[in-house]
């Protein structure tokens, strides 16, 4: 290992309470990438600060640090940026404080993820110290601040700028918290595809005495929504759950009871498996909406679509294996790989590498009062550990 590592490195609690402590609310750096650096470089890393930038989009900071120029390039990828708190007084704790109560840090990004971060980098200080500089490959870590967001100016555009330096990365762990009921119970090695749609239905305005000098919208609108929600897309398969149509918003606007308004909009969103595409979601969404829009007296509609990834599925091969085994060793228990939960920069990374995904409970990410237990804090760095040790054999 060239550099002195910062002690505090050592400790998943304490560095997890100091990232907590950055309020790096998205797009904000708030200090945590800072922090990050500082630790990194006294580990010997190599550390690049990457800022982008894209109109129409907050300018974003990345950082990545890489130990070692050989191969294989073990990397780690996480985000410091975090959700808004909400509330702030339903909190019982001040969000940004990382106050510990009974067994549990508390604070946005303590599940979602700074905890994670905070235990690899336990981990990985820990691994060095074992092995030093020799472990026969490369370590990296690829830090967004830009993945509760629109995820425009962050992982993608870090791997667009490692494929133009000739950089590989050959198999990556990401930090999400993908744990349900008891820590490592599930790795994650694919995630459904998400599309969101608004959907505006125009009719004609009138009274509601003479509704036969107008066209109800929203009777078109109820008419096209019950055709795409009386019936599940799919019943699922073996890796992945039943894609799921869910409504968000119905909204008309119309303050009055004895106005036919002349337009009603609906907002949905898809979580979809990969037996559909993006694409394909829409196509199935325009033909039921078209069968279902009585037209003979003018009334359309208007759908926008907004797909932020595609479903994808990271076959279960040596590396997903090589993670449950570390589970395994180190919990006693073996871990389910699914692909179930939100989106995440995993469907970046998998076109550049084989991924696996493991963290923290979810239960509370992005709630108030996120929380987390410091024993899972210290577990999962010891987990992170095995990873290592099983990736650079001795």
């Amino acid at each position: 290992m060239t550099g002195k590592p910062d002690p505090d490195a050592l400790d998943p609690v304490d560095l997890a309470q100091r990232l907590i402590r950055c309020p790096s609310v998205t797009p904000e750096e708030g200090g945590a990438l800072d922090l990050l650096e500082r630790v990194l470089s006294g580990l010997g890393f190599t550390c690049h600060r990457l800022a982008f930038r894209e109109p129409g989009a907050a300018e974003v900071e990345n950082l990545y640090a890489r130990l070692g120029a050989a191969g294989p390039n073990f990397c780690y990828a996480g985000h410091t940026d975090v959700v808004p708190v909400g509330d702030a007084k339903a909190w019982s704790v001040d969000p940004f404080a990382a106050e510990i109560v009974d067994g549990a840090l508390y604070g946005r990004g303590a599940a979602d993820m700074k905890g994670s971060i905070a235990a690899f980098l336990a981990a990985l200080a820990g691994f060095l110290e074992r092995r030093g500089g020799a472990f026969g490959g490369s370590i990296s870590l690829l830090i967004t601040g830009d993945e509760e967001a629109v995820a425009i100016n962050g992982t993608r555009k870090v791997l667009a700028w490692l494929k133009e330096r000739g950089e590989k990365l050959d198999v990556c762990l990401i930090g999400e918290p993908t744990s349900n009921e008891t820590l490592a119970d599930m790795v994650k090695i694919g995630r459904r595809g998400s599309l969101n749609g608004r959907l505006t239905a125009f009719g004609t305005q009138g009274h509601t005495a003479y509704p036969q000098l107008a066209d109800n919208p929203l009777h078109h609108l109820v008419r096209m929504l019950d055709a795409v929600t009386a019936e599940p897309l799919d019943a699922g398969n073996a890796h992945f759950q039943p894609s799921s149509l869910q409504l968000t918003s119905i909204d008309v606007g119309n303050g009055v009871s004895n106005v036919i308004p002349a337009e009603a909009r609906a907002a949905f969103n898809v979580r979809f498996n990969d037996l559909h595409s993006g694409a394909g979601i829409e196509a199935w969404l325009r033909a039921r909406f078209d069968a279902a829009l009585d037209a003979s007296r003018g009334a359309r509609y208007e759908l926008e679509i907004r797909v932020s990834g595609e479903s994808f599925l990271c076959p279960p091969g040596p590396f997903s294996e090589l993670v449950r085994g570390a589970v395994e060793r180190t919990l006693g228990r073996t871990p389910e790989l699914g692909t179930t939960g939100g989106t995440s920069d995993a469907r970046f990374i998998k076109d550049h590498c084989p991924i696996a995904e493991l963290g923290l409970l979810n239960a509370t990410a992005h709630k108030v009062d996120e929380h987390v237990s410091l024993a899972d804090l210290r577990d999962l760095g010891a987990v992170y550990g095995a990873v290592l040790d099983a990736y650079f054999p001795a």
